[in-house]
């Protein structure tokens, strides 16, 4: 079969096209026609190496994470699935990839694809859905009334959040350029900032949560924007020794992520606040709940362009120049 794939790490990643074996399936996983993989900022990030120590590939290895298809063959012990299902899901953190004609999934983390939505709108969803479920329903406990910050919020993270956050109750407050701030306003978002005319850190404030989705100073310059009690969640870093712990990493990792993040919890803390990196798990059962959303029309997939099969790699380059509004998917089928 053919899949996109990358065949070693650094400043020459070789990524392109590969014939590669048809996977093979364990008991409890599912054999997935892929019809659509949605594509993130991590895709891009994993072939230089930046995530080795953390996400484990055997290469060549396959690109993607996100993806939507019909069921074609279930291991012996799934239970929930079968064979033309139609399915979404999250392959992240899994050593596999979602960018080929066919791919394995473990069942725990497929939940069938919300009716109403086509496989290229489903496939756009599950890490930034996700991302947003562990941000605001795990981390924050994101309440009605509260507020809560979302950097770049006509990105793939921002369009998704916004909306779930405005599910949830809360205010909520954005960063965009010009030309973006009717879309997340009509997303929901109530104290939009124009980051070419205004800087947020200074006129915002007493923000109960703040989701990070963008490098540089950003994350810094949110502190001041936090309420005593506030938390600042980073979807980008730095990472922290609290991350090095949950993963098992050896000591010398958890003393590097420690000092990365020793200024970023120390200014937070200043404030009364705390600082926490997240890195997002596949989960088909929340997966399941934010297709209850979509089902409803709560909340509605955010596209910003869609590229053929044979374009994958160019869909990789469009979306690394930053200015996505909303998610770029694949179509593969």
């Amino acid at each position: 079969m053919k899949a996109l794939t990358f065949k070693r790490y650094g400043k020459s990643p070789e990524i392109g096209f590969t014939e590669v074996q048809r996977p093979l399936l364990m008991p409890n996983e599912l054999l997935v026609q892929v019809h659509a993989a949605g594509i993130n900022p991590i895709d891009n990030m994993i072939p230089t190496g930046m995530f080795k120590p953390v996400l484990k590939f055997q290469l060549p290895a396959t690109l993607g994470s996100d993806l939507a298809g019909v069921v074609i063959e279930v291991g012996r012990d799934v239970t929930r699935f079968k064979p033309g299902d139609a399915i979404f899901a999250s392959l992240f953190d899994l050593g596999i990839g979602s960018i080929a004609e066919f791919a394995r999934v473990p069942e725990h983390v497929a939940a069938l694809k919300p009716a109403n939505l086509d496989f290229v709108q489903a496939a756009s969803i599950p890490m930034v859905g996700l991302t947003s479920w562990q941000a605001l329903n795990e981390h924050s406990k994101l309440l009605p009334g509260q507020k809560v910050f979302i950097h770049a919020g006509s990105g793939g993270i921002g369009t998704f959040a916004i909306q779930l956050a405005k599910h949830l109750g809360a205010t909520i407050g954005t960063t965009t350029s010009t030309g973006n701030v009717p879309l997340v306003r009509r997303l929901g978002a109530s104290e939009v900032v124009d980051y070419k005319k205004q800087n947020f850190e200074q006129v915002l404030s007493g923000y109960d949560t703040v989701l990070g989705t963008i490098r540089g100073d950003a994350i810094e310059k949110s502190v001041s924007i936090i309420k005593p009690g506030g938390k600042i969640i980073s979807l980008i870093g730095p990472l922290d020794a609290a991350f090095a712990r949950s993963r098992h990493l050896n000591f010398f990792l958890k003393l590097v992520f420690g000092l990365m993040s020793r200024k970023i919890i120390r200014l937070a803390a200043k404030r009364g606040g705390t600082y926490s990196f997240l890195f997002v798990r596949p989960d088909g059962k929340q997966l399941a709940e934010i297709g209850e959303l979509l089902e409803s029309g709560l909340i509605q997939p955010v596209i910003d362009k869609v590229f053929p099969f044979d374009q994958a790699k160019e869909a990789l380059e469009y979306l690394a120049q930053g200015r996505a509004k909303g998610k770029v998917v694949i179509s593969i089928v």
